[in-house]
């Protein structure tokens, strides 16, 4: 099959790899695993993911509906922020609202018809790379830091949600980090049903000691008598889709410069949000070196600088890794650019073009 470049690969094998370490983590160690859909929200997949997961949480209306529509199972409404609407929306089709606070809590709970009510918790504790997704950071606004309001609240909850990780690969810093909760919170988990310990674990990164992580997470089921959800972004879809982008140019500026028929502010924002360089699927450390750059407007954008084992030319497929996370969620018009198509490698090796956007997309995304 010939494909028109730029589209997003998702591959139904590599999705089944992090989907099995998942299916060993819920036997193992009894928890609930729920993709987090601000990361990865290609309902095109959901069909062989929903045979591992648990379900699906969300940070908006729009996403806790089409969890709910589109994948099934459970559905944990989260937000920030939410208005009355939002509340008596979601309360129609979530099993959980979990709020951010207690003020939301007070002033919404009673909206959310038969669901069961949770806050997140903010424990002053975090792990993250980059301060811009710390959860944890100075003055944040995400969770509750007054643990005895919470303490006064709990009647009113089932259970709370500790997000807290961002990139966490670190067994031991987890295991520190979940002791440390224990020991603070111990009283307050000892009282409720469920407890969420959030995404940003990268328990399906190759090497991960995953059974360790499968006791640390059991023995604090048990040692409160509890039940304990995950909720994985990237640890579900890592290395599991690619951006395919073919060269349509290449100018000279010092260095041979590559443009690519994709855009980093518009197909791969979180590059530029954190200023990284993009991953290649092809061997690098070559002696042809090229900046590989994007079609828009904007004058940084750039998915990064290589030195490979090929010359490039007008017509090469550039493929770049890890367009799954954080990625195709944010994809954006910017320039009035293509939109990738969406193409899906199934289990059977066959590919499938799930969505192709056109002009109408791109006019009926304004007003």
């Amino acid at each position: 099959m010939i494909l028109n470049t730029p589209y997003y690969l998702i591959d139904e094998r590599r999705l089944l790899a992090n989907l099995n370490v998942i299916k060993h983590v819920r036997e193992a160690a009894g928890v609930k695993v729920v993709l987090a859909l601000k990361c990865f929200a290609a309902w095109s997949v959901f069909g062989l993911m929903r045979r591992f997961m648990d379900g699906t949480t969300s940070s908006s209306v729009y996403e806790a509906r089409l969890g709910h529509e589109k994948f099934g199972k459970e559905v944990h409404a989260y937000c920030v922020g939410f208005c009355k609407e939002d509340v008596r929306e979601v309360g129609a089709f979530s099993d959980k609202i979990i709020f951010n606070s207690l003020s939301q809590l007070e002033a919404l709970g009673g909206l959310a018809g038969g669901c069961q009510l949770g806050v997140r918790v903010n424990p002053g504790i975090s792990f993250s790379h980059f301060d811009l997704a710390d959860p944890a950071r100075k003055y944040s606004r995400l969770g509750v830091t007054d643990k005895a309001a919470l303490k006064r609240a709990l009647p009113r909850l089932s259970g709370v949600m500790f997000h807290y990780n961002c990139e966490n690969d670190d067994f031991g810093h987890f295991a520190r980090h979940l002791d440390c909760i224990g020991r603070v919170y111990g009283d307050v988990l000892g009282r409720l049903e469920w407890v969420s310990l959030g995404g940003g674990l990268y328990f399906t990164k190759k090497g991960y000691p995953v059974g360790k992580f499968c006791k640390k997470l059991k023995a604090f089921s048990r040692a409160f008598g509890i039940q304990v959800y995950l909720e994985p972004g990237e640890a579900a879809i890592t290395q599991a889709a690619q951006l395919v982008t073919r060269v349509l140019d290449i100018v000279r500026n010092k260095i041979d410069i590559a443009i690519v028929d994709a855009s980093t502010e518009a197909h791969m924002l979180d590059l530029l949000i954190y200023r990284q360089k993009a991953k290649l699927q092809e061997n690098r450390g070559g002696r042809f070196t090229y900046m590989v750059a994007g079609r828009s407007c904007l004058a940084g954008d750039v998915f990064g600088t290589y030195r490979l084992d090929r010359r490039l030319k007008v017509g090469s497929e550039i493929r770049f890794l890890d367009a799954a996370g954080y990625t195709m969620v944010k994809k954006n018009w910017f320039n009035g650019l293509q939109m990738p198509s969406i193409v899906v490698k199934r289990l059977s090796g066959s590919l499938d073009v799930v969505r192709r956007f056109s002009y109408r997309d791109f006019v009926n995304s304004l007003s």
